[in-house]
């Protein structure tokens, strides 16, 4: 009778694990055919290893900024992006269901207003006919105007049949670069902070333009996610996140680094 029990006990083991392997195959034959069924309703089959291209326009804001930000500047006042646009071009090849590479070309046209307080801030402002150099105490006006192209080059992961992920490096030529500004209700200390002191009032301010100390070579890093409303249609959201500063290694009046961080909020067609 020993005996007898330890057989029935391996014999109901073994048939209830062959009901547990028999359950898992029919649940993942049923999640295989889900997924299947989600990717033809959304986008190429599950074995998709194609290639193809997107159409993206979009709306972008952001702006030119030290990061981390510098003792120099006390308190931000005001911060508008210049609402720009961007329209371009991406071509696509996955190697399987999850895995692609992606590379593009984009028009853009960015900017952004800044207005804030400074302390012994190094500046050269432009009096009459003189160009002056000290440490500004005061407020100050910025504005950026950027035009140009950009290329990425990302690795694509996709998550599922709707959702897809995008991030690599990029690189950006600037056509037109602007950057230009005034100062006033303050000071400037000619040379060094304890310099003659000029003072400057909010009824007669006192310009400054460093757009031709601006680089045209601009790189950094792209972040970009999707979500697709329709077979052929996404909304979009992009991250361009600068890693080189936008002025010449020689241009020494701004004394710190300025990075263009730029989102892009758009809609693409996928073809």
């Amino acid at each position: 009778m020993k005996h007898l029990k330890y057989i029935l006990i391996f014999a109901l083991s073994s048939a209830m694990g062959t009901l547990q392997a028999q359950d898992l195959k029919e649940l993942m034959k049923e999640n295989r055919e889900n997924r299947e069924a989600n990717y033809a309703k959304w986008g190429p089959t599950s074995d998709h290893d194609g290639m193809g291209y997107v159409v993206r326009a979009g709306f972008v804001l952001g702006g030119t900024t030290p990061l981390p930000l510098p003792k120099e500047i006390r308190k931000i006042n005001e911060f508008a992006p210049k609402g720009g646009f961007s329209l371009g071009i991406d071509g696509y090849k996955y190697f399987n269901t999850r895995w692609g590479l992606s590379a593009g070309l984009r028009f853009f046209m960015q900017g952004m207003r800044t207005g804030a307080e400074v302390k012994n801030y190094n500046m050269a402002i432009v009096m009459g006919e003189d160009v002056v150099e000290g440490r500004f105490t005061g407020t100050d006006i910025t504005e950026t105007r950027m035009t140009g192209f950009t290329i990425p080059v990302t690795a694509t992961y996709r998550v599922g049949a709707r959702w897809t992920f995008n991030l690599g490096p990029y690189v950006s030529y600037w056509i037109y670069r602007d950057f230009d500004g005034e100062v006033f209700d303050g000071y400037l200390r000619e040379g060094s902070p304890v310099g003659q002191k000029i003072t400057i009032g909010t009824d007669n301010p006192a310009s400054y333009d460093f757009s031709d100390n601006m680089r045209h070579f601009s790189w950094g890093m792209e972040f970009c996610a999707d979500f697709r409303i329709k077979k052929h249609l996404n909304v979009f959201g992009l991250l361009d996140w600068g890693m080189n500063d936008v002025f010449k290694s020689d241009f020494e009046t701004v004394t710190f680094s300025l990075f263009p961080l730029y989102a892009t909020f758009g809609m693409a067609y996928y073809y």
